[in-house]
């Protein structure tokens, strides 16, 4: 299953981060194939060694296992999965942080519109 290409971000970046957030929600799971890098590179239409780079940094990171010959695989055990989940929700709350700072937001004010929405966001 593909995803769709975000401008203005690299791409191996983009495929690092849907790996990493498929391994957060479950759909990812330890030991699951990924497709190879020719195939996926097929199906987001970028050069293979977009794939490999995005590929190496996952391997590097010890995210996933690959073998020549072989398809990689995710080797994301719990405590991985549990790195993953804090690193991702650091950058979200970041991100958000950056963007109510942008908005002129006091600190109280946005914990007050976080709380406000808190019980509102399933």
């Amino acid at each position: 299953e593909c995803f769709p290409l975000e401008e203005g971000i690299p791409i191996y970046l983009q495929i690092i981060r849907h790996v990493k957030r498929g391994i957060v929600a479950g759909i990812v799971r330890d030991g699951d194939e990924l497709p190879s890098r020719r195939v996926l590179s097929a199906r987001l239409g970028v050069n293979p060694n977009t794939v490999q780079k995005a590929y190496r940094l996952l391997e590097e990171e010890g995210l996933i296992q690959s073998h020549p010959g072989a398809k990689s695989c995710v080797a994301a055990d719990e405590a991985a999965q549990a790195r993953v989940r804090a690193e991702l929700l650091q950058e979200q709350a970041q991100q958000a942080v950056a963007a109510l700072k942008r908005m002129g937001l006091s600190k109280e004010a946005a914990l007050e519109l976080i709380a406000q929405h808190w019980e509102e966001v399933p």
